[in-house]
């Protein structure tokens, strides 16, 4: 049976390549600062279990000291050349995508199939079903890619080392955010929070307890950087004590909703940095160090109507269902 451990597993080993390539790598010009930062990621996914809270902490600080104070050099490995590209490129078209799509396809049909037949509940974990099979289409994706392509042995590892070079210390930032949300729901916040939104907005009607959440998710997310991180924190000060319990709401609907109001703040805020400042610097956009870069004032537009629309959604369906 497949469990998350294994994803773990999978990750890690992923980040030692990228250590162990990027150590050996001559001509990188962060080469023991990026071997180091790559190496205690792989460190945390292989041994994370065992290291226990305090060692995590220590791991996680070591990786705030190294990635926070000097940037990241980008690594240049050579591996197909861009005549090779084109040409494969110009005779396959669309047909490319096909293994990008494997992945998604995978992780739906791998989480269905988890819980509706015998033979997936046999081979994938019941806890945490998605990641794992988010995990395993990777895998068969590219698997699918060697087998097609046929390009150098080490050609994924190595460009997805150019990659997480070029995304640099953001690429941790989800699962930091995602923790301290975890960090704001034990210690209360959420409860602080909604004593705070109650005393400014009276909770008297159902549509006035939807605009808060759904506001107060985008709001929060817009200062934590991260949906996740706000999901927590908004839920338990609006969410679960008026939506739901108050009004009586659909807590799927409304926690469903209640995500997809946050993810409109995600594309709003330079915090997100994941998102909104890693494409400004990989497309060198001229006002990428502005918190208002190109990236977030083409997304504000969409956001806004959709967290409109979010909002509507939720009070039509969530007393309904």
């Amino acid at each position: 049976m497949i469990t998350l451990e294994h994803a773990y597993l999978v990750v890690g080993l992923m980040f030692l390549a990228f250590a162990v390539l990027t150590l050996r790598d001559r001509e990188h010009p962060t080469r023991i600062r990026s071997a180091l930062f790559w190496g205690l990621i792989a460190a945390s996914m292989l041994l994370g279990t065992w290291l226990g809270g305090l060692g995590n902490g220590i791991l996680v600080l070591a990786l705030v000291a190294i990635g926070g104070l000097k940037r990241l050099g980008v690594a240049r490995p050579a591996t197909t050349g861009p005549e090779v590209r084109l040409a494969s490129a110009a005779r396959r078209g669309n047909a490319l995508f096909l293994p990008a799509l494997i992945v998604p396809v995978v992780a739906v049909g791998g989480t269905l199939a988890a819980k509706h037949s015998a033979a997936g509940a046999w081979l994938i974990a019941p806890v945490q079903t998605t990641l794992i099979a988010l995990g395993l289409g990777c895998v068969i994706a590219l698997a699918v890619a060697m087998a097609w392509l046929r390009p150098p042995v080490l050609a994924p590892v190595q460009e997805g080392r150019r990659l997480m070079d070029s995304i640099g210390w953001a690429a941790l930032l989800p699962q930091m955010l995602a923790s301290l949300g975890a960090v704001f729901l034990a210690t209360n916040v959420g409860g602080v929070v909604g004593e705070l939104v109650t005393q400014a907005v009276p909770m008297t009607s159902a549509l006035i307890a939807v605009v808060a959440y759904c506001l107060g998710m985008a709001l929060f997310t817009v200062i934590m950087g991260n949906a996740f991180a706000a999901f927590p924190v908004m839920t338990a000060a609006i969410g679960l004590p008026f939506v739901i319990y108050q009004f009586g709401g659909n807590p799927a609907i409304v926690c469903a909703i209640g995500m997809l109001a946050g993810f409109c703040g995600t594309l709003m805020t330079p915090m997100a940095a994941n998102f909104n400042v890693v494409p400004a610097n990989l497309l060198e956009l001229p006002d990428r160090n502005s918190p208002l870069n190109g990236v977030i004032r083409a997304q504000m537009p969409t956001a806004l109507i959709m967290l409109g629309i979010n909002i509507v959604l939720m009070y039509l369906l969530a007393f309904r269902f």
